[in-house]
């Protein structure tokens, strides 16, 4: 596993298990068969309806707690500062556990303009230490710079879709300037056209790699955190084996020509489902 450090010296692995559509009665057994293949971070948030599994997982599984990074996040019906407090109460029971390694604001929601009071209760929770770190996902520059101006701990992730054929680039690279991690989710593009791409597939050809191991080592090679989500053992090994080779300049720039903005899912400015 490869680690990056986070603006306040906390260590994240660079590759986690997101369990996204995971139902409840199904994440104890699929985060626990991630765990023994050798994951540490862990992705769930209050609206996934599976941090109870997680949690049940998590007090079955031999790995030392500090050995473990466990992400959720506030959704967006429960935005505002009391009412993220005591989501964030809810969270902690459900998943059973006394602190979390990241806390996130799902979406920031601007038709409601709730974020930086929300933000608010964050810094709160992570004063009061019982989230190690705090941040947003699916902000983008103009929601991140509200934060920035208004609030007084600098997010440590921004999360957001990311793969081939959305970039980022403009994001990533403002976020890099305010020494904030980008953290990909549907980092496959849900396992759609992406994986079939023709460049994507004679790269994974050159490297006897198959094309999503190359998708994730390009994630990595950006120095970005990614977070694949995948019920199979198998697939979930297959995910983890990016570590032993490495993409040249050629095919970084191969990649990087891939880019033409297109989402898989919501607009953060559109999105304003509660």
């Amino acid at each position: 596993m490869q680690y990056l450090s986070l603006n306040n010296g906390i260590r994240i692995p660079q590759l986690g298990y997101g369990v996204w559509k995971v139902p409840n009665e199904e994440a104890a057994t699929a985060v626990g068969q991630a765990l023994k293949a050798g994951y540490r971070l862990i992705d769930t948030a209050k609206i996934y309806g599976n941090e109870v599994g997680v949690g049940q997982a998590l007090a079955a599984s031999d790995v030392p707690r500090e050995d473990l990074f466990i992400t959720t996040k506030v959704w967006n019906s429960d935005q505002g500062y009391d009412n993220t407090l005591n989501a964030f109460d809810e969270s902690l029971e459900k998943l059973g556990l006394d602190y979390v390694d990241l806390y996130l604001i799902h979406w920031p929601t601007p038709k409601f303009d709730t974020y930086v009071a929300t933000y608010k209760a964050l810094e709160k929770i992570y004063y009061d230490g019982r989230a190690k770190a705090i941040g947003i996902c699916n902000f983008e520059i103009e929601h991140l710079q509200r934060i920035l101006e208004e609030c007084e701990v600098k997010p440590a992730v921004n999360q957001v879709e990311c793969h081939p054929y959305l970039q980022q680039k403009e994001l990533k690279q403002f976020c890099q300037e305010h020494d904030i991690l980008l953290e990909a989710y549907s980092p496959l593009m849900n396992g759609t056209k992406v994986i079939e791409d023709p460049v994507i597939k004679e790269i994974a050809e050159l490297h006897g790699k198959t094309p999503a191991q190359v998708i994730l080592r390009w994630h990595l090679q950006t120095d970005v955190i990614v977070i694949p989500k995948t019920v199979t053992p198998s697939r979930m090994q297959e995910n983890l084996n990016v570590f032993d080779f490495e993409l040249s300049p050629s095919d970084m720039d191969q990649i990087a020509a891939l880019d033409r903005n297109e989402r898989n899912n919501s607009d953060p400015n559109e999105m304003h489902m509660r």
